[in-house]
């Protein structure tokens, strides 16, 4: 899996993430309660999007015994959830496949489930909705968590920071329309609490900004970088019960 060319600031951003446990917050028993909002599947053919270095897609396999596809853009990712596939004993049924988000390289109507955890983002939420679920078999299944606000009533630091860095933000009720304006049904829905946040995102990340910050002294465009993943850690510190991530599930 060759990596593509990236700027030095991209080359940042990768070396600040790579090697995280989770690309963004949740833990197993936060994927095994959206599972539980699933009806029981046989088997299922389930397509992890943006899957990172894999925590969910190894709890994803162990949860269904079915196949699972991981898919990411970034190599280094999938190299980690290959090994860490074949280490936990289901090489055989995950399988790492390099792709984008926007262009999923599959034909439509072969999966029972699309799973993102923190991805969706990247595409939108209204897009990955509309075109993700074409990728689904009919009567399938999609369980999504998304950046959102948490009360209606930010304050403004915290509100133009998300408005620039994600414009597509809105409420929990926000997003419950969305699925139902696309035609979904809404199996349920919950926040991450508090503490998945600290323990598998920020708390890493900031350990890791803390190391890179000397390698990178004097490099402006590192640190950046650096310096608006602070910022958004600085924000949830002092902010949290207005925005966080939300896990939706719903069928087709």
């Amino acid at each position: 899996m060759k990596s593509p060319a990236r700027t030095h600031a991209e080359q940042v951003f990768y070396e600040i993430h790579s090697g995280l446990e989770r690309e963004g917050a949740g833990r197993d028993r936060y994927t095994r309660r959206a599972w539980e909002l699933l009806p029981p599947l046989e088997a299922p053919r389930i397509l992890d999007m943006g899957c990172g270095p894999g925590g969910p897609t190894l709890e994803l396999a162990r949860l269904s015994g079915g196949r699972v596809i991981g898919l990411d853009n970034n190599p280094p990712y999938l190299k980690t959830l290959q090994a860490r596939a074949a280490e936990a004993g289901l090489a055989g049924r995950i399988t790492p496949v390099l792709g984008s988000l926007f262009a999923p390289p599959f034909p439509p109507g072969g999966w029972d489930v699309i799973w993102s955890e923190g991805s969706i983002y990247v595409i939108g939420f209204e897009r990955g909705l509309r075109e993700w679920s074409r990728l689904l078999r009919p009567g399938g299944f999609m369980a999504l968590h998304e950046a959102a606000w948490l009360r209606p009533d930010p304050p403004a630091e915290v509100r133009d920071y998300w408005e620039k860095a994600y414009p597509a933000i809105t409420t929990v009720e926000g997003n419950l329309a969305k699925i139902r304006a696309g035609g979904f049904e809404v199996r349920g829905h919950f926040p991450l609490p508090e503490d998945a946040w600290w323990i598998d995102y920020y708390g890493p990340l900031q350990a890791r900004l803390d190391r890179l910050e000397a390698k990178y002294r004097g490099d402006e465009e590192a640190l950046a970088v650096m310096a608006a993943e602070r910022r958004e850690i600085e924000l949830y510190r002092r902010y949290p019960e207005w925005f966080g991530s939300v896990f939706f599930v719903l069928g087709t």
